[in-house]
């Protein structure tokens, strides 16, 4: 792992615990630990690589801190619409940059964030992927490759469309897996 691995490794565990995520302590210590073999500096970092076990409950406070001693610390929009749309584009990149599963990314979009959002439409085809992608059989003629290569795409659209988020009227990359077959 090279230091700007690690330091994209603690940036993304800032942005999951900042959106509410889940991160056990011991993930924190071992991101610490691999910053600290990758090279990169910070005064608080051997002490979060170097917890015990039975200091794992300062492992949030240490992590905090060592990403502030690196300009790391990330902070959501105030605004709990804004926030979601921040993490919608989070996972987007995640998806788009082969860091995330797209099932399991698109399926966090469809259930934690378009759903608070109430289903908008941006959104769409990104939830019609996790739809497809949920609800996978075989029979369909499509393999589940293809469908993860059109959620990657999908939100690759879903990024490109950022800046322009109430322009055009585009369908979505997994449209013409929208009305799968149901089961009788």
């Amino acid at each position: 792992m090279t230091s700007d691995d690690a330091l994209n490794q603690l940036r993304h565990i800032a942005r999951e615990r900042a959106f509410g995520r889940h991160v056990g302590s011991d993930r924190l210590i071992q991101a610490g630990l691999d910053a600290l073999i990758a090279g990169v500096e910070s005064p608080s970092l051997a002490m979060l690589a170097g917890l015990l076990r039975s200091e794992e409950p300062e492992a949030p406070e240490l992590f905090d801190q060592v990403l502030e001693e690196l300009g790391l610390l990330f902070h959501p929009p105030a605004d709990p619409q804004a926030a979601k749309w921040e993490m919608a584009y989070w996972i987007a990149g995640r998806i788009a940059d082969g860091t995330l599963d797209p099932t399991a990314g698109t399926h966090l979009i469809w259930a934690d964030i378009a759903y608070d959002l109430g289903y908008p439409e941006e959104l769409e085809p990104l939830v019609h992927c996790a739809h497809n992608l949920d609800g996978w059989e075989e029979s369909w003629g499509v393999s589940i490759e293809e469908l993860n290569g059109e959620a990657v795409e999908a939100a690759k659209q879903f990024l490109s469309k950022r800046s322009a988020a109430e322009a055009g009227d585009q369908p979505g990359a997994c449209s013409r897996h929208r009305d799968r077959p149901t089961a009788d």
